[in-house]
């Protein structure tokens, strides 16, 4: 009688393991000696011999990972659809709450439903502002129609004598759009870019806040409470102190010729800890076939033939304990 698995194909049984290399090395296998271990058909790993039912040949390895790397990918895809049908769901529902909550007309929090009234609100507080503006923008190159609309409110704030840092991803680094918009502004303006970054923040004077409340930002939350506030801007110091320049000075150096850089270190490390590439390329900003691109090089380097060969070679090299 088959033996019931409850396991996945990242987690393949022992048994089913050792039965699948094997079947790799003889090129084929009894059906009776697969039924213990019913996953190898379940994952694709074998698939019945045409010329005779009672033998199972294998799948090469090369052709299944692609198929098990796409089902985890639909699945990721799948969840980030149910969260964003729960946050149109309850997005007014949050605002009867608030308004039932009879909240004064200066709310410490208060809910922004739609880009219109989010923009306005921001526009205000900057109109405002008169020392400082923090944002932290996730994500690689911003649309050059954002950029173009968010020129005057920023040289704005310059003209009043206003500090300007912003925080982006290091895919950033890579957009003229980007560096183009800066050069633009006249003043004390400082761009700087990390691996990781926070979701979305607008902060100003130290005095309100913004941030998202759903995963399409189409609700914010406008935040005046000082404890909020100051957790904010002190996470924002921290990640400012980590972070490279990237405006008005660059001063990162080019990796040398078979050299780790400190984006494939990175992304070593995601694919210690069992990431998929999906959720490295979303976590870093960057497009997944980016992220392939930086495995293949870092799998060059450090001469490995396999994924799983080459989460062994990254814990044996020592790059991941490497100080800058």
């Amino acid at each position: 009688m088959p033996v019931a698995h409850q396991h996945g194909p990242e987690e393949l049984c022992e048994a089913g393991s050792s039965l699948y290399a094997r079947t790799l090395r003889e090129g084929r296998v009894r059906r009776d000696e697969v039924e213990p271990v019913p996953c190898l058909e379940e994952f694709g790993l074998l698939r019945q011999d045409a010329d005779d039912p009672q033998w199972l040949r294998p799948v090469p390895p090369a052709v299944v990972l692609p198929d098990l790397l796409k089902a985890v990918e639909d699945s990721i895809a799948q969840q980030r659809r149910k969260e964003a049908r729960l946050a149109e769901t309850f997005a007014p529902l949050i605002d009867l709450a608030a308004q039932r909550a009879a909240i004064p007309s200066t709310p410490m929090i208060d809910v922004l439903l739609g880009f219109q009234r989010i923009n306005d609100a921001i526009g205000d507080a900057a109109a405002a502002s008169s020392k400082e503006l923090l944002t932290i923008q996730p994500g690689g190159s911003r649309p050059p129609d954002l950029l173009a609309a968010s020129l005057p409110r920023e040289q704005g704030l310059l003209a009043r004598g206003c500090r300007m840092r912003t925080l982006y991803q290091h895919p950033t680094r890579h957009s003229p759009a980007v560096l183009a918009h800066f050069e633009q502004l006249v003043g004390d303006v400082e761009v700087r870019t990390l691996d990781e970054v926070t979701e979305r923040l607008v902060m100003l004077d130290r005095t309100v806040a913004f941030i998202p409340a759903n995963p399409d930002r189409t609700v914010a939350l406008e935040i005046r409470h000082p404890a909020l506030i100051s957790y904010l801007g002190t996470t924002f110091e921290r990640l400012w102190r980590l972070a490279t320049p990237m405006f008005p000075t660059d001063n990162q150096p080019a990796p040398q010729q078979n050299e780790v850089s400190d984006r494939q270190r990175t992304i070593a490390g995601m694919l210690i800890e069992g990431h998929t590439d999906a959720v490295i390329a979303e976590r870093l900003g960057m497009n997944i076939r980016t992220v392939r691109v930086h495995i293949a090089k870092l799998a060059a380097t450090l001469g490995s033939d396999s994924r799983a060969q080459l989460g062994y070679l990254i814990g044996q090299s020592g790059i991941l304990t490497q100080e800058d």
